[in-house]
């Protein structure tokens, strides 16, 4: 008798943007029989564009969290919770916490980490917006610090250091300070007490845009009664102060705060970087159509991938995982065809927007620069707009982001 030959194995780790785009993809699109399956450390996804409102307590945990048995078919893709902890890509299998897991194509989408930068106390002495639980401590620790400051008197707690002027750090400084006026009614803490300082390299908050949007952003920053040091490197971090150096000056400056957020560099995931696996920091070289040349067998999106054409190095992170996991997703439904699939994938950038609190913000859409209640709401549609791609209206009602709509 002959033996039936068994459906092709298609391992998707991690459930980011990428990896369950790739996922949901296949699910909708893959008429030939594979044999899918996604594994993710957590059982639910989240939003890592909205986790500086989990930090503030603008955004539930519970609105936050998008749990994946609730929108993967079981019948065409199987779930499983697990940490992979070593991948094997000799013997064609990763291994997890729960066990071994064989493939004949993996698909890695692993996400990213904090990048210390080789900053002394950085690990030791910051909370990282690198997940959602990541986020909920974080707002856990300021929430107790402005309850307790009526005990404690100590007025370095009202006081938050914020590393990094890109996206992440911009967007949770104007979070906080949009809140603080509130934070403090219901303290009973005089309002000129709490403090936010931002810090960065650049000459400017947000490099990635024109010199008219950073200073815009700034202006609205400033009136928030946030400070910004620009042009300063951070050469330490400890548990109540920051240490850093303005460019071409001797005499370091001291911020003092009990509360430091980093957000100055990510880098890929440490699985990738302690693997056989061609890799810097972490980030895996792909060709064109995201294949891991050393093993053509693997393919790699979102931040697990390094990519080689210059107008992606900065491309916004979630929509470029995005759009990689719908390619993969198509090349796979013709290679499990055995159809032939030549087209390279190539980033369509749509525009990026950083939010300045829930009703403004600044950004760049489709080449043209945009600003307040505009950015605002160009910003709620694109997170809509991803929650619709994965589930549909219905979980864009449940789960969305709209005008005057918070947790609050």
């Amino acid at each position: 008798m002959q033996e039936t030959q068994s459906h092709p194995k298609v391992l998707i780790i991690g459930g980011g943007y990428g990896g369950l785009k790739a996922a949901l993809g296949l699910q909708r699109k893959l008429k030939t029989q594979a044999d899918i399956t996604l594994i993710s450390k957590h059982d639910y996804h989240y939003q890592t564009t909205l986790l500086h409102k989990v930090a503030i307590g603008t955004l539930s945990s519970r609105k936050a969290r998008i749990f994946y048995r609730k929108i993967l078919d079981p019948n065409k893709i199987r779930f499983i919770k697990d940490k992979i902890i070593e991948l094997c890509p000799e013997e064609n299998k990763v291994i997890g916490n729960g066990g071994v897991y064989e493939y004949d194509y993996l698909i890695i989408a692993l996400g990213f980490r904090p990048d210390h930068l080789g900053v002394k106390g950085v690990g030791k002495n910051t909370y990282r917006l690198s997940s959602l639980n990541a986020a909920l401590k974080l707002m856990k620790n300021i929430e107790n610090k402005f309850k307790e400051y009526t005990h404690t008197k100590n007025v370095q707690d009202l006081s938050v250091i914020v590393c990094g002027t890109g996206f992440t750090g911009i967007e949770f400084t104007a979070e906080l300070a949009t809140q603080l006026d509130e934070l403090c009614l219901i303290c009973g803490i005089d309002r000129s007490l709490p403090k936010i300082t931002c810090i960065g390299r650049s000459e400017h908050i947000l490099p990635v845009f024109n010199d008219k949007l950073a200073t815009a952003a700034e202006s609205k920053l400033k009136k928030l009664g946030v400070r910004i040091v620009s042009n300063a490197t951070i050469e330490e971090v400890r548990d109540d102060r920051v240490i850093a150096r303005y460019k071409g000056q001797d005499e370091p400056l001291e911020i003092l705060g009990n509360t430091i957020i980093w957000s100055a560099g990510v880098k890929g995931s440490e699985i990738i970087e302690q693997s056989i696996l061609p890799n810097k920091k972490g980030r895996i070289p792909v060709n064109a159509q995201l294949q891991c040349e050393a093993y053509p067998n693997i393919y790699v999106v979102g931040d697990s991938a390094q990519a080689r054409d210059k107008d992606i190095i900065h491309a916004p992170t979630a929509q470029l995982s995005a759009q990689m996991g719908d390619y993969i997703a198509e090349l796979f439904v013709a290679k499990l065809a055995n159809k032939p699939f030549t087209r390279p994938f190539v980033f369509h950038h749509k525009g990026t927007v950083c939010s300045i609190g829930h009703t403004d913000g600044v950004g760049m859409v489709f080449g043209r620069g945009v600003k307040g209640e505009l950015a605002a709401f160009i910003k709620n549609t694109i997170e809509n707009k991803w929650l619709y791609s994965i589930g549909g209206f219905d979980i864009v009602f449940k789960k969305g982001q709209f005008r005057y709509r918070t947790s609050n």
